[in-house]
């Protein structure tokens, strides 16, 4: 009975891992400037920038600081295709700007390892290891000593 009945060929169902809709994938990048720490997170899309809630403008009001910002994307032909939300903390603007420069070429190359020559060559995955010297005992600052009174 059995060698009489044609067996089905049904497809084999191949199981891909596809994202329920109305997520999107992301990856996070972290960088580092003085005393800054900029968390930046990358996904394709329109090319919004928002830095802590607040529009790329609206938070440097530095026309240098905005426009460094866009080197990474620049370098690599994707500003206007990705959206990048930051969140940085610590140090002044100019400190936060260089994070998030090397937080979001992290991010690139996380998110596309090709791109990753073209950022090193740019130097934006390069951490920048200036800080400030802290300040030592028995003067009054980090290099700077008390006024010497021979009398």
């Amino acid at each position: 009975m059995a060698d009489t009945e044609t067996p089905t060929t049904e497809a084999p169902q191949t199981t891909t891992p596809t994202e329920p809709q109305g997520k999107q994938t992301f990856v996070w990048g972290t960088g580092r400037r003085k005393t800054a720490v900029a968390r930046v997170r990358v996904a394709a899309g329109t090319g919004k920038i928002l830095v802590n809630d607040r529009q790329l403008n609206d938070y440097f009001s530095s026309e240098r600081d905005r426009k460094a910002i866009f080197g990474p994307l620049e370098v690599t032909n994707t500003g206007g295709k990705m959206d990048v939300l930051v969140n940085a903390s610590g140090g002044g603007l100019t400190g936060q700007a260089g994070a998030i420069i090397m937080g979001l070429g992290r991010a690139l190359v996380r998110f596309d390892q090709t791109l990753e020559q073209a950022l090193r060559n740019a130097g934006f995955l390069t951490r920048d290891s200036r800080m400030k010297e802290r300040k030592k005992y028995g003067q009054r600052g980090a290099r700077r000593k008390f006024q010497f009174s021979k009398r």
